[in-house]
């Protein structure tokens, strides 16, 4: 058993190498940490599914309900794969956002939060309900160390919000939030021929933004389609090899640095790795007095 203190500032990492793809097998002395521009020591390290808070954001207005629905088996065998020291919550939005199970490890008490009931609506209001999902990681049961990830489904269309996309991000950063957003995109003429709609502003930068990936599923056939079929499992295997992929390491800051402001931590790899990419998905703590 691994204990780890409160104050231990966690940063989650991405690497990738010139072609983007994620890069695992690295270890803690392939990093170098620098808090407030100081070299610091790297108290922990991690890396893998051994421990992941994951939240689906399920859009519950028109066919993505029935879509969601239908995928419900392969989300829970997603989560499956995780560590015993996992957990998971489902969030639905319309026009309205409801967090309809909070982070649990029973997936028994998840599935029947898959299940989402026909309701008319007026809109979508998508950031609003990427800010709730931010939120909920704030309440009690994490873990510094955790993934955090947001799974969102949605058509991408926002009509509804008063949150905007960089404000989502900005928060999601401070708490090592990562997006991956699958875009069920609804098709319109245009030109005389069917044409996806494009997402509203920021949806796919979410996942760009906070160290996810974007994946836009459906074509022609299946908008036409009056019962269309996803098959969502190798999107699901794909956001799992992610996860395999990403890193924590983390520092104890002395107690100088427990004084309420902000501070900046930054990772860098070492020299003999120059030629990957670091994307560092958190840049500031601040400790209490």
């Amino acid at each position: 058993m691994v204990r780890v203190r409160t104050d231990l500032v966690a940063v989650p990492l991405v690497v990738t190498d010139a072609r983007g793809r994620r890069v695992s097998g690295l270890n803690a002395e392939d990093f170098a940490l620098l808090d407030d521009a100081r070299p610091a020591s790297i108290d922990y390290f991690a890396s893998g599914t051994d421990r992941v808070a994951l939240l689906f954001a399920f859009d519950a207005s028109g066919s993505a309900r029935e879509i969601v629905t239908q995928q419900h088996e392969a989300a829970m065998a997603l989560f499956s794969r995780f560590g015993r020291g996992s957990r998971v919550a489902v969030l639905h939005f319309g026009e309205t956002v409801r967090l309809s199970a909070g982070f649990t490890s029973d997936a028994t008490t998840i599935e029947y939060s898959f299940n989402i009931p026909a309701q008319a609506t007026n809109g979508t209001a998508i950031f609003d309900a990427a800010a709730t999902a931010v939120r909920s990681f704030d309440g009690r049961g994490g873990f510094s160390t955790e993934r955090r990830i947001v799974l969102l489904m949605s058509d991408g269309l926002d009509t509804r919000s008063s949150t905007r996309y960089g404000t989502v991000i900005e928060a999601a950063r401070l708490r090592g939030v990562s997006f991956y957003i699958i875009h069920f995109p609804l098709f319109s003429p245009s030109e005389g021929r069917l044409a996806p709609r494009p997402p509203a502003k920021g949806f796919r930068e979410l996942a760009e933004q906070t160290g996810g990936r974007y994946f836009r599923i459906g074509d022609v056939q299946t908008a036409l389609s009056p019962h269309p079929h996803y098959d969502l499992t190798q999107v699901f295997q794909a956001i799992e090899n992610d996860l395999r992929g990403q890193y924590i390491v983390g520092f104890y800051p002395g107690e100088a640095a427990r004084d309420g402001q902000t501070h900046s931590v930054t990772v860098r790899l070492s020299s003999k790795k120059v030629r990957l990419k670091l994307n560092q998905l958190r840049a500031t703590y601040n400790l209490k007095p």
